[in-house]
């Protein structure tokens, strides 16, 4: 008799292994809550102030400074392990919207401070976001572009006027 090869994964009967398709569950189950957490991100980041008067003027001290908002900072503020779990929410309809609008606010600071004196790092950024420093020109047209069209027509009249 045979001795019965065993399966490899979870026991029969274990509840632990039903309609778990693998990986970890998600950290939001709402864009309400996802939401209200990115907002969260980006209002910690304005820094805290207070006023005082140093001889007769009245000054803004700050007492934490205000951060630039960035993409692993978004990620970490989330409680995710990584950037590409992040970019995992993206791709999902009900929380798409709302990641690539809180991804294109911190591409939007590096934006901002492209005007800064030293934008090296600004970017450094935007190029990983898909920027690019160069104009790429294309210079084929395709078939039936009105240009292509009108050039051909011309120089068809031309060579019948010849």
């Amino acid at each position: 008799m045979a001795k019965e090869k065993k399966k490899s994964g979870a026991p029969l009967g274990n509840k632990n292994a039903v309609g778990n398709d693998g990986g970890r569950p998600p950290i939001y189950d709402s864009p309400e809550e996802f939401q209200k957490k990115i907002e969260q991100y980006f209002n910690s980041l304005k820094g805290e102030f207070h006023y005082e008067e140093i001889n007769n003027i009245k000054q803004k001290i700050w007492d934490v400074d205000p951060e630039y908002p960035t993409i692993t900072g978004l990620t970490y503020f989330l409680g995710f392990e990584s950037r590409s779990t992040l970019y995992e929410y993206a791709k999902k309809l009900e929380f798409s919207h709302i990641t690539k609008k809180a991804m294109l606010r911190v591409e939007k600071s590096y934006e901002m401070q492209l005007y800064n004196p030293k934008p090296t790092g600004a970017i450094f950024a935007l190029k990983n976001m898909d920027w690019q420093d160069k104009q790429v020109f294309d210079h084929n047209l395709p078939q039936d572009s009105e240009i292509l069209k009108s050039a051909k027509e011309r120089a068809s009249h031309i060579a019948d006027e010849e």
